[in-house]
């Protein structure tokens, strides 16, 4: 759930945003989700940093080494 959201707000701002903006993104779209979902609430900004390592291993992303310190890219 919480990586097509990434993917989502990635693709929001044309494939490449600093996560502050991607987190801003999921916190204004998916307020809801986020209430709704229990102790996720409470961790989800720390967890979608852990997804975006997933991501970038998955290919969705392009690595630390290719991208501005903070950036997340989707691979095109």
């Amino acid at each position: 759930m919480m990586k097509e959201w990434i993917v989502e707000a990635l693709r929001y701002y044309s494939g490449s945003a600093h996560y502050i903006l991607v987190s801003k993104w999921i916190w204004e779209h998916k307020r809801q989700e986020l209430f709704d979902s229990g102790d996720m609430f409470y961790k989800w900004q720390y967890q979608i940093r852990w997804l975006a390592i997933e991501l970038r291993k998955q290919g969705v992303l392009k690595t630390s080494e290719e991208s501005p310190k903070g950036t997340w890219i989707l691979r095109r």
